[in-house]
């Protein structure tokens, strides 16, 4: 019989997608048939995966990596509700794979909400049907007491999964002991008494300190605490936009090694307000003396030694609002490397047609921002599918030849209005400092990686590093970390 787990929290970003991928991995070493599940995410960070029926879809990317640490192929029953916020308080709803429409919550919840459920219990049925273990993930909070009776991920998935519970809370934000008590307090009956353990996560110090406060919190709870995580990244994908700057502000990931000035390049992302699929710079951020800087949109470029202009949920309102702030002028003027994945493909190009299907209230026709010779064309179809192509690099990725692999998510067709290099073949657009192109996850390509980045250093006339290029697998440093608390404990209570 499939045993069933739900890794719930205290809260979002309490570390829930960490635990469930290191959970996986470990499980799978174990040689124990293990996989993921997350009845309903809510995320722009979405990858191509196969359907029930042979066709492709979409997921949130952390049930993809999670999959991957699971070693087990992913599928869209591993998430088979997401949620992918557009603005204006409206998402588009994915059901199994595919794009059903977009709804404003209200809408979603009365007159869809039941479908989803149904399509949720589908597709973890078909999942325990094949796996021994479904390692389940829930969202945001488990004790939201005004979402009870609609919680799809958490409240629904315990009840139809006859799931066990682990409960994690992040000592991080601060009052750790009473967000886990407050949260048991507050979880329906019924769930309260699948609760086999807690975890708390996320913490610096000497885990001695909070001896006292566990042994009395476990007195009140008469739940165990089933360990302490430490305070680690393990450089998984971020599932949504929380780890982001918010718009107007700065931040940096990589370079955590300290490489020289003279060894270091940045590569800055305009933080759009509407941006998606992120996680594409993730493997650029893990290359030693690579700082991946996200700016404001009305930020100079000057100070930059590259910039891509990423994936958006709603291409052509990222597009006016770069061009209010004078973006577009500044991309203009820059002189570096410049790339465009998906949205900033198409922004990157002379125009987009039919724009009023994607923008909101806009006109037809909208101009880009000139710097490839590309028309894009709106239309209601969405291209969902994963991709191997040849490559034949220029520009930017110049010296790229062979094989490569990624995944298209995206609405509109390109057409070329000019001559133009296609070193991606029909996926791409290229000038001698410009690439646009519509595959997400083009730099998890070690070749590709390479080139970009060995073009990023030449045009900064700096030298890079390559004497320690070896990266620590992120799956298995997730399962090094829930290698922290009490196993044991955690398996029996399955």
């Amino acid at each position: 019989m499939t045993r069933t787990v739900l890794v719930a929290g205290t809260a979002s970003h309490v570390g829930k997608s960490t635990v469930v991928a290191g959970l996986c991995r470990r499980l799978s070493r174990e040689g124990v048939a293990v996989a993921p599940f997350k009845a309903q995410n809510m995320s722009n960070n979405a990858r191509a995966v196969v359907t029930p029926d042979g066709n492709w879809g979409e997921i949130g990317v952390s049930q993809f990596v999670q999959a991957r640490a699971a070693n087990v192929a992913p599928t869209t029953d591993m998430n088979p509700v997401l949620l992918k916020p557009r603005g204006e308080g409206e998402s588009q709803l994915v059901i199994q794979g595919e794009a059903v429409g977009h709804y404003e919550p209200g809408e979603y919840y009365d007159e869809h909400w039941a479908q989803a459920r149904q399509a949720a219990i589908e597709s973890y049925e078909r999942l325990a049907a094949e796996y021994d273990l479904i390692v389940a993930e829930g969202a945001g909070s488990i004790a939201e007491i005004n979402l009870h009776d609609c919680d799809l991920a958490n409240v629904e998935t315990a009840r139809f999964a006859d799931a066990s519970i682990v409960l994690l809370g992040d000592i991080e934000r601060g009052g750790v002991f009473a967000s886990l008590y407050g949260t048991l307090e507050l979880m329906p009956e019924d769930l309260r008494d699948r609760v086999r353990g807690v975890v708390i996560t996320k913490f610096r110090g000497d885990a001695s300190l909070l001896d006292p406060g566990i042994e009395e919190l476990e007195a009140k709870m008469g739940t165990p605490v089933l360990g302490v995580l430490p305070y680690d990244d393990p450089g998984l994908p971020e599932e949504d936009s929380v780890s982001l700057p918010s718009e107007g502000q700065r931040a940096v990931f990589g370079d955590d090694d300290g490489h020289p000035p003279e060894q270091t390049v940045t590569i800055g992302v305009p933080r759009l307000p509407r941006i998606s699929n992120f996680t594409d710079l993730a493997p650029l951020a893990a290359v030693p003396g690579v700082r991946v800087e996200y700016v404001p949109i009305d930020s100079q470029l000057a100070d930059l030694d590259a910039v891509i202009l990423p994936g958006t949920k709603n291409t052509v309102d990222d597009l006016l609002a770069l061009k209010e702030a004078g973006l577009d002028d500044a991309l203009s003027s820059f002189s570096g490397p410049i790339v465009g994945i998906c949205g900033g493909y198409q922004m990157l190009g002379e125009r987009i047609t039919n724009a009023s299907i994607e923008g909101t209230g806009t006109a037809d026709v909208i101009d880009g921002i000139g710097l490839l010779p590309v028309e894009t064309c709106f239309s209601h179809q969405k291209r969902v599918q994963q991709v191997s192509l040849e490559a034949t690099g220029t520009g930017p990725i110049d010296g790229v030849a062979g094989t490569i692999s990624g995944y298209e998510i995206h609405m509109g067709r390109a057409t070329y209005t000019g001559a133009v290099k296609q070193p991606l073949e029909e996926q791409s657009a290229a000038t001698q400092s410009v690439l646009g192109t519509y595959l997400h996850g083009l730099f998890e390509n070690e070749d590709v990686r390479d080139a970009f980045l060995d073009s990023v250093f030449r045009h900064a006339n700096k030298q890079r590093d390559v004497t320690d290029m070896e990266q620590r697998s992120s799956y298995d440093s997730a399962a090094e970390l829930v290698d922290e608390f009490d196993y044991s404990v955690f398996t029996r209570c399955l």
